[in-house]
């Protein structure tokens, strides 16, 4: 199936409570799969058509708020709608998970892939200092089993977070091994595991207000605080990443989702060519594996960052490892989708002289 497919199979199967979105390529597979699927009447889900991205953003913001499991998707112009929405989530700490889906860009810019929202995802995006849990696959299967996982860390954290997919990803088809079914939760086990949530129903408890306002600046300054602290937490223990080949390499190529398929082709045809070249993978773009980098590229003589777009992680690389080798870029633009001879060709004319 495609991956836009398999994010739609999997968000049934791990008890999503409801889906809010709106059509744009190339993403609108996810919820034509959820209307054919029609969860609501196996499951409950509920799958709604909004009328525009903004209003998706709010929906969510509503479901989160009640400790609902609530999913959107969309593609690069609609999630830069969505901003305002997601900076709200995440001051008021609330769980939910967005797809992206990306395109080509500025504006309105392709429906051809990119990997163009790379510093919009990880760098929060909206306004404010936060951040979102930014994970990229790089297959079918990975859209399938990201979106549990990222449930999971949402809840985890009462974050926002994200699976930064793009076109590719999106629209090419594969096998996949859909996630075990797992019920929805009823109301008392929401209750339990989310004492945060507003239910309407207080109990025993005090009212519980979601709200990302506070007018007074020294209690606004302990709330970022104590947000910052957890994004901390975050990054100590949520950093996921994937090296290919890197042991006896002398040179590194860096590429996320999409870009590290045809970058595991690019390492095939450079050690074919008596080139030693490793992969290293990005999963979580936010956290991003720093330490890991940088700890992997002691020894090494360059690295090669390959991306779609003008050159965005490969600022997050050169931050990783602070000068220790040289950091190079490859990237094509306006949809169109490197080969892997053109990163080899990029990583001998750039490191290999």
């Amino acid at each position: 199936m495609k991956g836009n497919e398999a994010i739609a199979h999997a968000a049934i199967r791990c008890g999503t409570d409801g889906y809010f979105g709106y059509p744009i390529t190339p993403q609108s597979e996810i919820i034509e799969t959820l209307a054919a699927l029609k969860p609501w009447e196996t499951t409950g889900m509920v799958v709604l058509q909004a009328e525009s991205e903004v209003a998706s953003i709010n929906m969510i913001y509503g479901g989160a708020g009640a400790g609902k499991r609530v999913l959107t998707s969309s593609s690069s112009p609609g999630v830069a709608l969505m901003q305002e929405g997601i900076s709200y989530m995440a001051g008021a700490e609330l769980p939910g998970v967005f797809v992206n889906v990306q395109r080509g860009g500025p504006g309105l810019g392709t429906i051809q892939p990119s990997q163009s929202d790379y510093f919009q995802a990880t760098r929060g995006g909206g306004n404010g200092d936060y951040n979102v849990i930014v994970l990229a696959p790089n297959s079918v299967q990975e859209m399938a089993d990201f979106v549990d996982l990222a449930f999971e860390l949402a809840f985890r954290y009462r974050n926002p977070a994200m699976i930064l997919s793009d076109g590719v990803i999106g629209q090419m088809m594969e096998k996949v091994v859909l996630p075990p079914v797992k019920p929805r939760r009823t109301e008392e086990e929401i209750r339990k595991e989310c004492p945060w949530a507003s239910i309407g129903r207080t109990q025993d408890r005090t009212p519980n207000i979601i709200t990302s306002l506070e007018l007074k600046p020294e209690v606004m300054e302990q709330r970022n605080l104590h947000l910052q602290e957890k994004y901390r937490q975050i990054c100590e223990n949520e950093v996921r990443f994937e090296a290919q080949l890197c042991d006896d390499a002398e040179y590194i190529i860096v590429s996320f989702g999409s870009a590290a398929r045809i970058g595991e082709k690019a390492v095939e045809l450079a050690r074919e060519a008596g080139l030693k070249v490793g992969l290293f993978r990005p999963i979580t773009l936010w956290p991003f594996p720093s330490r890991q980098l940088a700890e992997l590229c002691k020894g090494k003589k360059g690295v090669l960052v390959s991306e779609i777009n003008a050159g965005q992680m490969v600022q997050d690389v050169r931050l990783a490892v602070n000068g220790a080798l040289p950091v190079e870029h490859f990237g094509r633009l306006g949809g169109i989708v490197p080969d892997p001879e053109e990163i080899v060709k990029a990583l001998k004319k750039t490191l290999i002289k």
